[in-house]
């Protein structure tokens, strides 16, 4: 999980802590249409000063978004100026603890439908092929960040924080890492042998595209991810 990232998303989120704060995002969110400083203000029964601060801050925070529209429905000199308006933003904002990552398992079996519909082959094939395609663009990631000419060692680090940002949480150890973590526990627990093949066919292509020594293998266990990688000697 990247620092940054998840001090984002937790801010986020304790944004909606406050009361009044809640209520307007609530408030904000119901309406079929957006919503200016006086009717949010009519809405939930609070001073225009005080949700205004309050607005602008779950904007700041990503929970909100703005425009600006002449209400008058009036143009033109004499028009008046345009009034900030709000509205949920786009933005998703979510904390999930230990990560969870069932946003990317989804993406993964929609594509291998998509594929498996479209070229008659079979789901867990493609699945599996989707899989490895991510895989690949993970390893990329893992070379560029490990630098022109790296060290074993150093690609070893690379990818490291590379499957800490998808959720895996991975330990160094002697000659293996250890990704205490599913990003897909629930789906793994109900559907093992799909989502277990599918994290197999994910981290084997990063760890042979990644310039390293590392071999993804199955290894199950309780409590963690059941892919470990060897590392060779230098790592």
């Amino acid at each position: 999980m990247d620092p940054d990232d998840f001090a984002e998303r937790v801010s986020g989120v304790a944004a909606l802590a406050d009361p009044i704060r809640r209520d307007l995002y609530l408030y904000v969110a119901g309406q079929p249409e957006p919503v200016s400083r006086d009717a949010a203000s009519a809405g939930v029964g609070v001073p225009r000063p005080t949700v205004k601060f309050h607005l602008d801050k779950l904007v700041e925070q990503g929970l909100l978004a703005t425009e600006f529209k002449r209400l008058s429905g009036r143009t033109g000199p004499g028009a008046g100026r345009p009034t900030k308006l709000y509205k949920r933003s786009a933005h998703q904002v979510s904390v999930s603890l230990p990560e969870r990552r069932y946003d990317l398992a989804g993406q993964l079996m929609a594509r291998a439908i998509d594929d498996s519909t479209r070229d008659g082959t079979a789901v867990v094939g493609s699945l599996h092929r989707a899989a490895a395609d991510l895989g690949v663009t993970v390893a990329q990631t893992v070379r560029a960040e490990a630098g022109p000419t790296p060290t074993e060692a150093q690609v070893v680090t690379s990818m490291c924080a590379a499957l800490a940002h998808y959720g895996y949480e991975p330990r160094r150890g002697p000659g293996i890492i250890t990704l205490v973590n599913c990003p897909f526990d629930a789906l793994a627990r109900e559907h093992t042998k799909l989502v277990c093949g599918m994290n197999l066919a994910l981290l084997d292509a990063t760890a042979r595209h990644s310039a390293a020594t590392l071999t993804a293998r199955l290894d199950p266990a309780a409590g963690r991810c059941c892919v470990v990688l060897d590392t060779g000697p230098a790592a």
